[in-house]
């Protein structure tokens, strides 16, 4: 049985149990430093970047303001291609239309593109459900399956894996789902490279139908694009008689020229390459095969309503806020509990499904507001912004709603802070250093600062600020300045005067 996010922990719960895996800990470190180091040096040899990356933001933004023109140019495009074209409005509809074009080509099995939409709307487990067998082919996406695992990753689903548990799973999972590891399987690289290119390709050989996503989509000319590394993908688009892509809205671009600031993006922020080695693009039906295309919503439409919360839509899953995020590589991707780990995750799941479970009013939370994760955003989404945004619209305990509408209370007038201000230095011998109860998680993980002795409010007052004019000792010093600081400049302009003229020292 394969695993499933439904049902998971809030995220204080699920980070708890991950920080103390040392194992996890490490292979997270090393594999997120890696990438993170070979991104930064992709993007330092591009002296653009930043205009680049402005294009990109202005070209999704342009895109989301006009989606419902662009969407139904993409359908007329792929009709007119011979594609067709499905509208999903949630999971549950997606999941049926692909089933029941699974059903008519009289197949019980399909390979897999990897998809995070597809993962999204839980496409494995419905198929299953009916029936219907999917094999993934991305290696990552391989691994997680065999293993009965969750992906935590955007890129490298696996990354919480190290090889030789990689090897391990080979050898004991993957000849339940086909042709077994080779005998005496070691754990390089290469060798388990091998035993998943000759698992996979008795797949693709005999597989009918296959499924993906896409990267992006060309309203233009109703073509779809996908960017991967290892040539599997190129693999599912081609061989099946039957391609299936279930596509977020989102994902869509006016034009073939908009997909070019993309393709510069893109891997430049996923990989650290300059290029993906296989950029696949079909537009259409090809000769011989029959193409469907899923229009997937699945709370997208709510999310672009929100005017803040909708920059979240620019994402184009290119990982980079994960591989920087102290969080995420602490707790790692699970403690997320949703298909889209990270920042963007913290952001993008609890729009999309709302915030009615403990888990998704979580999220917004799973974050330190360092920013790391703006500055590396390929399309400039301001995360800490969104994050912010979704703590006001989270529900908040009935205690804490009190102590926030008495702080504003206080805050409103300064005459009241004052009163409270000179009752608490009164009191401040009596302020526990650990708070009771629940509490006690704030003041565990923060130092309290001392107290003065003396408020700045009473300092003022009583050295003569509070009635507009300073007491006589300040009035003598506030005299004397002026004088100071115009020798001071003055020796400045000789020392400058000097060193032009060739004098100036060291």
């Amino acid at each position: 049985m394969t695993a499933t996010f439904l049902g998971m922990p809030a995220f204080p719960a699920n980070a708890a149990r991950a920080v103390h895996d040392a194992q996890l800990r490490a292979n997270l470190r090393k594999a997120t430093r890696t990438i993170r180091d070979r991104r930064a040096a992709a993007v330092a040899e591009l002296p653009g970047w930043e205009r680049l990356r402005a294009a990109g933001r202005q070209i999704k933004d342009h895109t989301l303001r006009n989606l419902d023109r662009y969407l139904l140019r993409m359908e007329e495009a792929v009709v007119r291609a011979g594609g067709h074209v499905h509208w999903a409005a949630d999971a549950a509809e997606a999941n049926r239309i692909v089933a029941g074009l699974v059903e008519a080509t009289g197949e019980n099995s399909a390979v897999k593109v990897k998809s995070m939409a597809t993962q999204e709307i839980g496409l494995n487990e419905a198929l299953a459900a009916r029936g219907i067998t999917v094999h993934e082919t991305d290696l990552a996406e391989l691994i997680v399956q065999l293993g009965g695992d969750l992906p935590s990753h955007i890129l490298v689903p696996a990354i919480h894996r190290n090889r030789s548990e990689i090897r391990e799973i080979f050898r004991t999972r993957m000849g339940a789902r086909g042709r077994p590891a080779p005998e005496g399987l070691t754990d390089e690289p290469a060798a388990l490279a091998e035993a998943a290119r000759l698992h996979l390709r008795e797949r693709f050989l005999a597989a009918k139908v296959a499924i993906s996503g896409a990267n992006f989509m060309i309203a233009e000319t109703g073509t779809l694009v996908v960017l991967e590394s290892e040539g599997n993908g190129r693999m599912c688009l081609t061989l099946p008689r039957t391609l299936i892509s279930v596509v977020g809205i989102e994902k869509l671009l006016p034009t073939w020229r908009d997909l070019a600031v993309f393709l510069q993006l893109l891997p430049r922020s996923s990989t650290g390459e300059r290029m993906n080695p296989y950029t696949s693009t079909w537009t259409g039906a090809a000769e011989g095969q029959e193409f469907h295309l899923v229009l997937l919503d699945n709370g997208r439409t709510a999310v672009l309503a929100d005017e803040v919360g909708r920059q979240a839509l620019r994402c184009i899953r290119c990982s980079a806020c994960l591989n920087v995020c102290p969080v995420y590589e602490r707790a790692g991707g699970h403690a997320y509990g949703s298909v889209y780990p990270g920042p963007i995750g913290a952001i993008l799941t609890p729009q999309l499904h709302g915030m009615a479970s403990e888990l998704e009013a979580s999220l917004p939370y799973a974050s330190t507001l360092c920013g790391a994760c703006f500055d590396v955003c390929p399309v400039a989404i301001d995360i800490p912004e969104v994050l912010v945004h979704l703590r006001g619209m989270a529900p908040h305990p009935r205690a804490e709603r009190l102590a926030m509408r008495a702080a504003g209370w206080v805050l409103d007038r300064p005459e009241r802070l004052g009163r409270a201000e000179r009752l608490g230095l009164r009191l401040r011998r009596f302020v526990p250093r650990r708070l009771p109860g629940p509490l006690s998680a704030w003041t565990d993980t923060r130092d309290l600062p001392e107290l003065p002795a003396e408020s700045f409010r009473d300092w003022w007052e009583r050295t003569g600020g509070g009635s507009g004019r300073p007491p006589e000792r300040a009035r003598r010093v506030g005299r004397r300045l002026p004088v100071r600081r115009s020798r001071a400049h003055a020796g400045d302009r000789e020392r400058q005067e000097r060193g032009e003229r060739g004098g100036g020292g060291r």
